[in-house]
């Protein structure tokens, strides 16, 4: 394993994060919109509120708080039920705990001293988030420092399966800080920030940064897709547990799958909800991602009438207006201005946010990091090096993870003795 993994802990990657802002399941879906834009991966985390305000909470009292993790497609998603677009107002007030997923193994709090390693060995596991604590006496530990955890020197560490396993079950049992009060200020870490941690350890990590994600074993082939043909809505019914994002594709001659678009909670991270909301329930998948023009006839797309939204501006900055219009991809936000082809339309000739985020399979693990920190996407996906069309997988937070730990174990330096 690369030393960068063995010498820090995630008490270094807490520098200059803010304190942890709960955001609560009795809050409104209008709300979590306006949290979610200023969120990171597009979706916040969701808690009940204390029994006792007074009490100070353990880690364990915290874990049990945590409802889940919400984001912009799960809101999307609910917005396009029957019954929330015959009443958008009283969807909009509706309380999150009505919409958000319950999963209390999406978050775990970790002590600042736990390595990187473990970290990214819960990370991989499923865990999305991090919850760390701040002491006012807390540095950051430097690497000469970091072998030293739990008081105790990491001497002839063994990367192996068994112990890797181990490791992970340790990890699960609380350690003696968790179960203690803990009166600290709390951050959250995202996996965004842990990427974001290596990509500025790429040398310690050569030469695997510049590998193929083939090579790496990084692609994940078990996507999920939809026909541009199928009603949009069936994107929300095939979501997989990690990647909150659905293919929309095209069938080619050979029985392989072109990507038109996507269907995820990156796109619409930042758009404008109930018009999404409406397109999703009303559009087929191509129509959602590719874009209609706003000049289409009205026997095709019926007016919308999108009352708490601005016309020029989004949910996601707190807007309202009472002007019905109809719906249109920029609308969405998917496109620029003056650029909203029809369905049908190749690949080449759109432009604009609704184009898929692709990679190559031929691509370096590098450049498919920066491409999910320079985008803020949580996923790329990837295409067959010969054509960019044709769909090969698609790498994830998790992939990554997975492939940086597969490199070669390294020997920790010993003790020095007096």
């Amino acid at each position: 394993m690369a030393s960068v993994f063995l010498y820090h802990v995630v008490g270094d990657l807490t520098v200059g994060k803010p304190e942890l802002v709960e955001f609560a399941e009795t809050e409104t879906v209008e709300a979590a919109i306006r949290a979610i834009g200023e969120s990171t991966e597009g979706g916040i985390a969701v808690w009940k509120k204390r029994s006792q305000k007074n009490v100070i909470e353990n880690a364990e009292m915290r874990q049990q708080r945590f409802v889940g993790i919400l984001n912009s497609l799960d809101i999307v998603a609910f917005l396009a039920k029957d019954e929330c677009l015959a009443d958008q107002d009283k969807a909009m007030k509706t309380p999150v705990a009505e919409v958000v997923v319950p999963n209390n193994s999406l978050l775990k709090e970790v002590d600042p001293a736990t390595r990187l390693i473990d970290a990214l060995e819960m990370m991989k596991q499923g865990v999305k988030r991090l919850l760390v604590p701040k002491s006012r006496g807390w540095r950051v530990v430097s690497k000469r420092f970091s072998v030293i955890y739990n008081g105790k020197w990491l001497k002839n560490l063994d990367t192996s399966g068994a112990s890797n396993a181990n490791s992970a079950a340790s990890l699960n049992r609380p350690s003696s800080s968790s179960t203690t009060t803990i009166r600290d200020k709390i951050c959250c870490l995202s996996r965004e920030d842990v990427l974001r941690f290596l990509i500025g350890c790429l040398g310690a990590l050569a030469p695997l940064p510049l590998t193929p994600i083939s090579s790496l074993g990084a692609i994940n082939l078990n996507y999920c897709h939809i026909a541009t043909t199928q009603p949009a809505i069936d994107a929300t019914r095939m979501l997989p547990q990690d990647l909150s994002a659905v293919a929309v594709v095209e069938p080619a001659s050979d029985g392989q799958h072109k990507i038109i678009g996507e269907i995820s909670a990156c796109k619409l991270w930042k758009c404008d909800y109930l018009a999404a909301a409406w397109a999703l329930a009303n559009l087929s998948a191509g129509q959602f991602v590719m874009g209609v023009e706003d000049n289409i006839t009205s026997r095709s797309i019926a007016n919308l009438s999108t009352s708490p939204v601005a016309e020029d501006s989004n949910l996601a900055n707190g807007g309202s207006a009472t002007r019905p219009r109809k719906f249109s991809s920029r609308n969405i936000g998917f496109f620029s201005s003056g650029t909203s082809p029809s369905f049908g339309a190749s690949r080449s000739m759109y432009r604009g946010r609704s184009a898929p985020l692709t990679c190559k399979t031929t691509s370096s693990l590098a450049a498919v990091m920066a491409q999910m920190l320079s985008h803020r996407a949580t996923h790329v996906w990837v295409t067959d090096a010969e054509n960019e069309e044709i769909l090969a997988g698609v790498v994830g937070y998790t992939d990554i993870l997975a492939a940086v730990m597969r490199q070669p174990a390294t020997t920790v330096p010993e003790a020095r003795t007096a």
